[in-house]
């Protein structure tokens, strides 16, 4: 029976040129995929940017994920690469478990500017609409306690609120407030502007305002009522504000989606 014979030494180098020949084309088709699935994703989205500005969705809903895949014939992960491109655009958003829409133009918003939510809104074309989640007394600590010029464990109001623009739900705000300058505000319509009811029932007007504004994700509290997940990307607001005393009166915490908000500051 004839012996195995030993590689020889040229035939272990050609042997290990081909291996690695062999890995260097499995990567370079990988990354022939991976191209032609860009450029696939910005083709899709290319042809959905076209049909959103001729009116084809006139309802302002795209259709579902899986029926577009379809159309396009591609798969539901290119698909959601190209939705992907037209949210970073703002032409779209997405709705938790409710599907993709056609993104409305984004409210400005001009901190140096004393109006109210609803007169911001309406100053520009569109409807807004409160919604009170929970209007309580509680204990402030930490940041909060802080911002008021108050000791931990001072008892403040905390009004937590959602706020609309045509119908979609665009801002969470928590607001906290010295009852010292509010007695009683608990019991009045808080749906309506609070600058409104400071004013009217109280004789309180802003005098000055410090504005924080942070990029970040989502918090749990605030996610779910703006109909997108934890974590998601968004804008928060903070505003401390003062009477015309120069009395620190509430701070606000303004939790918005990030897709429906241009901050526009002239000075």
């Amino acid at each position: 029976m004839a012996s195995a014979q030993r590689p020889t030494a040229a035939s272990r180098i050609w042997g290990a040129y081909l291996n690695g020949y062999s890995a260097e084309s499995h990567q370079n088709q990988a990354t022939v995929v991976e191209s032609i699935a860009l450029k696939t994703a910005d083709v899709i989205a290319s042809a959905l940017m076209s049909r959103i500005q001729a009116g084809e969705f006139s309802g302002g809903r795209l259709p579902a994920e899986r029926a577009l895949s379809e159309a396009f014939g591609t798969t539901r992960i290119t698909l959601r690469e190209a939705l992907g491109k037209l949210e970073a655009q703002g032409m779209i958003y997405r709705e938790l478990r409710r599907g993709w829409f056609i993104a409305p133009p984004r409210l400005i918003y001009n901190p140096l500017h004393h109006s109210h939510f609803h007169a911001m809104a309406t100053e520009q074309g569109r409807q807004a609409t409160t919604e009170v989640i929970a209007a309580e007394q509680v204990a402030v600590q930490g940041a909060i306690a802080t911002a008021l010029l108050l000791v931990s464990g001072s008892t403040v109001y905390r009004i937590r609120r959602l706020r609309r623009i045509d119908g979609r739900a665009v801002l969470y705000v928590e607001h906290y407030l010295n009852p010292r300058f509010f007695p009683g505000l608990l019991d009045e319509d808080l749906t309506r502007s609070l600058t409104d009811l400071y004013d009217q029932l109280y004789g309180i007007r802003y005098g000055g305002v410090r504005f924080t504004i942070l990029p970040g994700p989502l918090p749990e509290i605030a996610a779910p009522a703006l109909n997108v997940a934890p974590g998601s990307p968004g804008l928060l607001i903070t505003r401390i504000n003062r009477d015309r005393q120069k009395q620190v009166i509430d701070c606000d915490c303004e939790y918005w989606r990030y897709d429906a908000l241009c901050v526009d500051v002239e000075a």
